[in-house]
């Protein structure tokens, strides 16, 4: 085998491993049921929301930082359709729940609202498991993805957080829609 046949072999192999590595925990919640319904809706002047939705019902911890979310959104200046990638990518990480270590479930040292992580360079334990610290983070990636507001949900949260399951976000779109919706002005 030539040398730059291998070399690109071993390099897309890295990628891969990689992106498994780095993925974030989102196995710790994967048995959690959840309601399931396609969706074909379109939002005036937004990308389609399309694929199966799933839902969960909210208890008051996620809500709050639902508008922890929004609120860290609004202060860095970005509109909502920043909200609703930040919340369905909360929604898939963590289900809205700012989760700490979580022993044998955990992924690495993942942590918090987005399962960002301290040894990749997210911030601190302490500074990650802070909703306004982990959504500025997560939005100042965002931000670095050109095209972001135009493009599917999925692409965008998958470019920041680099998931080895790339396409789970787009499920929960609907419900970060409508949580922004309810909540954006508020």
């Amino acid at each position: 085998m030539n040398s730059m046949l291998r070399k690109s072999i071993l390099g897309v192999a890295g990628l891969a491993f990689t992106g498994g590595v780095f993925a974030g925990p989102i196995a710790a919640h994967a048995a959690e049921p959840v309601q399931a319904a396609p969706v074909a809706a379109v939002q005036a002047g937004k990308p389609a929301v399309q694929g199966a939705q799933s839902k969960i019902d909210l208890n008051g911890e996620q809500v709050a930082n639902v508008k922890a979310i929004i609120a860290a959104t609004k202060k860095a200046g970005l509109p909502e359709r920043a909200a609703v990638i930040s919340i369905a990518t909360s929604l898939q990480e963590s289900k809205l729940e700012n989760l700490g270590h979580l022993g044998d479930q955990n992924d690495h040292d993942s942590l918090g609202l987005f399962q960002q992580r301290p040894s990749s360079g997210w911030g601190s334990p302490e500074q990650i498991t802070d909703p306004e610290y982990a959504t500025t983070a997560f939005l100042k990636g965002l931000k670095q993805v050109d095209g972001w507001q135009d493009m599917p949900l999925t692409k965008a949260a998958q470019t920041v957080q680099v998931s080895a399951y790339p396409d789970a976000y787009a499920q929960w779109e609907q419900q970060a829609a409508d949580l922004v919706a309810q909540y954006w002005n508020s």
